[in-house]
């Protein structure tokens, strides 16, 4: 049985883990989000984001917001000024899109 609409997630983060972005450190990116879980987000690793060579790429849905090269150090100020705060970094921010 599914959770009522209004407790399911709002949100969701994708980190690429596909292998350019692993190779990169994908991985860490995507524990370090695990490692600060928020209410109403789900943050899974994902396939290919058709980026490759400028991951780890992360995805924060359903605004579709990428930020590109990310290190797991800066994934708290991805958590705290995007995610709770509800403001994009945007020295993070992957030009291609923003």
């Amino acid at each position: 049985m599914s959770a009522p609409l209004s407790q399911q997630p709002t949100r969701q983060i994708l980190v690429c883990q596909h292998r350019t972005c692993r190779k990169q450190g994908a991985a860490k990116v995507l524990a370090a989000f695990q490692a600060l879980p928020v209410n109403g987000v789900i943050v899974s690793g994902s396939r290919c984001l058709g980026e490759c060579g400028n991951g780890p790429m992360v995805v924060v849905l359903p605004e579709e917001t990428w930020y590109c090269r990310v290190h797991p150090d800066e994934v708290p100020a991805v958590v705290e000024r995007h995610l709770k705060d509800g403001q994009p970094v945007k020295v993070m921010l992957y030009q291609k899109y923003h």
